[in-house]
């Protein structure tokens, strides 16, 4: 008896070998984890479809075994395994076997398109009463959901999947063949790291969470703004950790809705403290007296989608005017982008993995962000994102750029020289106070 047949491709949700693209972004688990969620979401919309109408519901998959897919996804399921050398050729061969099972109209899906619905499968079905192909065209080019009535025209070969002339193609084939064919709603897949709002719009789910991190010391006077600027992205969480604050820095930090933690002093101790805490995909280290941009998770996710990438930065620009502004904003520039050297109060961010991976700060007396830079370029690349934080202007004000960049400077010789932290601190320590980044 010949019947409508439901194909899904999808494949095992392990590690390192599904949504490759993603892998930068969210990890390796992380990707499979999305993988694993796509395909039982669009699993579950296939069941109900088929409590509907009179469809089987196939899974054509990919890695993994029969076995495991059947105790992942289900024995109500027909398993099949994909055949053929590349994307194309595996479609043709899924539609092919379908029909010799007795198919009668058969529809093949992805399962990375989280707007698919019960409707939208539905209608394709019902196309295929009057149309010999029915297409769902998804937003890159390609498309998500292709269904046949027979063998029809040769629509899998020669074409190059993965770019814009998809679709196209399959349609100019249509065509040139006198084949009728239609096409349904368009939607997005989920393949890049700007495809995640989607998923995440559809189930709330799916972009790489973010961890704040706030190291203080007495800094009443600047945190309720870099606490608003961190909270209008909608990261997972904020932690303010206080060193001994004695000016009311924690409770503002309450007031603002922050989680505190308390810590003994030291920048490194503190930002290693939020970070064990911390429950994100992406740790992002924050000066107290620094503002993020607007839609910086975007950013961050943009700049950490690149596999490469060990490490980002903001670029940087003071708020405040004083006499070389220009000139710092610049060699920092420089510094950043030419000589791969960011420095804490521009924001660094890293994957949480990668954090583990180079493991965390070293407990230094200082340097502790310069130390941590040059271990994470062995690791990979560093990157910024286009978009500038913005920071305190006070330590120039009071001092002029002249006196501080020397102070920096030392400090930077005498790290690379080999100087002890503890000695370089007291150092610092005997400067002014409105020298000092504390």
């Amino acid at each position: 008896m010949n019947r409508d047949r439901l194909v899904i491709f999808t494949r095992y949700p392990e590690p390192g070998r599904t949504k490759t693209r993603l892998v930068g972004v969210l990890g390796a688990q992380g990707a499979a984890d999305l993988q694993k969620a796509m395909t039982e979401r669009t699993v579950q919309t296939a069941r109900r479809v088929r409590a509907r109408i009179d469809v089987d519901v196939e899974i054509c998959f990919d890695g993994g075994k029969e076995r495991r897919m059947r105790r992942w996804l289900g024995a109500d399921l027909h398993f099949r395994r994909q055949t053929g050398a590349d994307l194309g050729e595996r479609m043709s061969n899924a539609f092919r076997a379908g029909f010799r099972a007795g198919g009668r109209r058969i529809v093949l899906v992805g399962a990375d398109c989280p707007k698919l619905t019960v409707e939208v499968l539905q209608g394709a079905f019902q196309a295929l009463e009057r149309h010999e192909v029915v297409i769902g065209p998804a937003r890159d080019g390609g498309y998500y959901l292709i269904g046949l009535t027979g063998a029809g025209p040769d629509l899998f070969r020669g074409i190059p999947w993965g770019t814009d002339r998809v679709l196209p193609m399959a349609l100019e084939r249509l065509e040139s063949a006198g084949i009728s064919w239609a096409l349904g709603d368009e939607l997005v897949d989920v393949d890049t790291a700007e495809d995640l709002a989607v998923w995440e719009e559809a189930t709330g789910k799916g972009r790489p969470s973010i961890s704040v991190i706030i190291p203080t010391l007495n800094e009443a006077a600047h945190l309720a703004d870099t606490i608003r600027s961190a909270r209008q992205g909608n990261p997972l969480e904020i932690l303010v950790v206080d060193g001994g604050s004695g000016d009311g820095t924690t409770e503002i930090a309450r007031q603002n809705a922050a989680r505190v933690l308390l810590s003994t002093p030291g920048r490194a101790r503190q930002m290693n403290t939020g970070a064990a805490v911390a429950s994100g995909d992406i740790l992002l280290f924050l000066h107290a007296d620094t503002i993020l941009p607007e839609r910086y998770p975007q950013h961050v996710c943009r700049v950490l989608a690149d596999g490469r990438t060990a490490c980002g930065a903001f670029r940087f620009r003071i708020v405040g005017d004083f006499p070389g502004k220009r000139f710092v904003e610049a060699m920092t520039a420089f510094r950043s982008r030419c000589l791969a050297m960011p420095y804490g109060d521009q924001s660094l961010f890293l994957r949480r993995n990668d954090f583990v991976r180079l493991g965390g700060f070293k407990d230094l007396a200082i340097m502790e962000d310069y130390d941590f830079v040059l271990r994470a370029r062995r690791l990979g690349c560093l990157a910024l994102t286009e978009a500038a934080v913005l920071t305190s202007a006070r330590r120039w004000q009071r001092l002029g750029v002249l006196r501080t960049t020397i102070v920096n400077q030392i400090m930077i010789a005498g790290y690379r020289l080999g100087v002890s932290p503890e000695r370089l601190a007291a150092f610092y320590r005997k400067t002014p106070r409105s020298m000092r980044d504390d």
